[in-house]
């Protein structure tokens, strides 16, 4: 549409000068816009985001903390939207783990938290790492929402029942009921190597987390 425009504008009397300074123009626009693009959705993700609710920036955290670093993670089993049931036990002595617990599903929140690890699959498998992905909520609910961000790459468990009883064990159930937005690093030997438990309004920055993979092999 633009080089139709560009021809009216030859045959209008521009002139050939004019018309050849118009596609030059043009031809670096449409070449740069690509790059543009990418560079902000690169920027987007590793800056923290603002996920306030309808009602308001909810209390940052709301949980009394239970693990400092250094501490053995309590080990649980939980179902996954695949069907089959994952223990934290499994991995021990095999792969560092990272729990993402997110706060609930359909929340207000940026939508690309779990879908943005996809874009770092490279970086945990480099660190020989695996990540869980856990809600409170219920597997069809799980399998709704998950469908609906597209393809994870990672497992996602449901801490329905006994209700939140996973998050509870990590000192990160609100009074709401509702899980804390955290991520807990656990190296190969079951302890906790890095704790966030982020301000639930905000999205955890992707480079701190690929920080702390990068020193469980230093």
């Amino acid at each position: 549409m633009i080089f139709a425009r560009l021809l009216e504008d030859k045959t209008e009397g521009g002139g050939l000068t004019t018309y050849i300074g118009k596609i030059y123009c043009y031809s670096l626009i449409i070449g740069i816009l690509p790059i543009l693009i990418c560079i902000s959705s690169a920027h987007s993700l590793s800056e923290p985001c603002d996920d306030t609710s309808p009602l308001g920036k909810l209390k940052p955290i709301d949980s009394v903390r239970r693990l400092k670093v250094g501490d053995k993670a309590p080990d649980f089993t939980l179902p996954a939207v695949s069907g089959e049931k994952i223990s934290l036990g499994r991995y021990l002595g095999k792969k560092n783990v990272v729990l993402s617990f997110e706060p609930a599903a359909w929340t207000p929140l940026c939508s690309d938290q779990w879908p943005g690890y996809n874009i770092i699959k490279n970086t945990f498998d480099r660190y020989d790492s695996i990540l869980l992905g856990i809600t409170v909520d219920n597997i069809p609910t799980l399998r709704a929402w998950t469908d609906q961000m597209g393809k994870l790459w990672f497992p996602v468990l449901s801490d329905f029942w006994l209700h939140g009883a996973v998050a509870e064990k990590y000192g990160v159930l609100r009074s709401d009921g509702v899980s804390e937005r955290a991520l807990f690093v656990v190296d190969k030997n079951g302890i906790v190597r890095y704790i966030d438990v982020h301000d639930i309004n905000k999205r955890p920055p992707l480079e701190d987390l690929v920080n702390e993979l990068e020193k469980l092999n230093k």
